[in-house]
This record gives C-alpha cells, structure tokens and sequence, in this order.
C-alpha cells in the first residue's frame, strides 16, 4: 500500500469515527434510544450501531436522514472531523537543534506541524546566545515573526529601527524586512521566536 493510499485510509477513518461521535453524542444529548434514532432515520439498530461506532461509511442519504431526525444540520454531523487539529508534544531538552555556523545563535527547534490543514507553517524556536559575535547576523525570511524574551538583554533591530529588549518584552515583526540583534547588551540571552507563513508565501 503507498503512503497516499495508508494516508486516505486513515482519513476516512477518522470522518467514520467524527460522524459517529457526533451522532451519539447528540442521540445522547436528547436522550434518545438507539431504536428510536433507527426507527426515525429508516435503518436498523444494527447500522446505527456500527455508525456510532465509525465501523461504516454512511450513504449520504444516511447521513441526512439521521441530521433530520436528530434536528440538525447534515455539516454538523462532521463538526468533529473539521476541528481535528495535528498537535506535537516537544519534552523539555528534547527540541531539534539546528545549527546555523558563524552566528552564535543555539537554535532548538520545538516543533513542526505540516501546513496542509490550516495553510500556514509554523516554527518555534529556543534560541540561545551566549558570547559575542561579530559581525552581527543578518535574517530574513518570509512570512511574520514573534520574538518573547526570556533572560537578557538585547537590542534588535528591525530595518532602522532599534528595539530594547528584556525578559517580558515581545516584538512581533515582518520578517521579509532585514532583522537581527544590533547589541548583545547582557548575556546569557534566551528568547522564543515563533515564524509564521501562509502557502502563498514560502
């Protein structure tokens, strides 16, 4: 089996199982028996079982017959599958390191979620300067940028401006315009940095 075919049988999977959570859930919500749900739709107990249980696709037919009895609109019935969203769980000192030479950044990549389901890609970053560099690291990249600082003291620059930062602060910035830090003022400096872009942007 190829990878696209394993992905859309998990896909399907999981819309079985959100339609089925949705109709118990809302069955349950009426405190309706799973006889009566069957006997409103026109379909067997049976069915409605193995619907619940997301061991069956359901004709649309189905699916509307059971929205009617259970007054609802046919998209709620997917409400469930819409909201599954991807999450990663990054353990403390677990994150990727990524090494960029010459810049005396640490970066710890915290996680990655593919952007396929909401369009946008986002990287978290740890990132740790400990010593002096010269010259000063230039960035610049697509989509929009979120720096929170954590220990130190920096001074970030932002095209010709010139930003102060201490623990607490935040700027949130384009980072098509070029950026970095101008002064490392006290070190150690820790702060996240958070990159977001669209599709249309990378």
């Amino acid at each position: 089996m190829s990878p696209r075919n394993g992905q859309a049988l998990q896909r399907e999977k999981l819309l079985r199982e959100a339609i089925g959570s949705e109709v118990r859930a809302r069955r349950r919500n009426y405190g309706m028996t799973a006889t009566r749900l069957a006997a409103a739709s026109a379909i067997s107990t049976g069915m409605l079982s193995k619907i619940e249980n997301g061991s069956i696709s359901p004709s649309l037919g189905t699916l509307r017959a059971l929205a009617s009895a259970l007054a609802m609109p046919l998209t709620s019935l997917f409400r469930n599958f819409n909201e599954r969203r991807d999450a990663m769980l990054v353990k403390a000192g677990r994150g990727v390191n990524v090494e960029r030479p010459g810049t005396g950044h640490q970066l710890n990549l915290l996680g990655c979620i593919d952007s396929s389901s909401s369009g946008v890609m986002i990287e978290p970053y740890l990132v740790t300067i400990t010593n002096e560099t010269e010259p000063r690291p230039i960035f610049k990249s697509k989509g929009k940028q979120f720096i929170y600082m954590l220990e130190g003291e920096i001074i970030y620059r932002h095209s010709d401006n010139l930003y102060r930062l201490l623990p607490g602060d935040s700027l949130f910035f384009d980072a098509d315009t070029p950026h970095g830090p101008d002064e490392l003022t006290v070190l150690p400096i820790r702060y996240l940095s958070i990159t977001a872009c669209g599709a249309e942007e990378r």
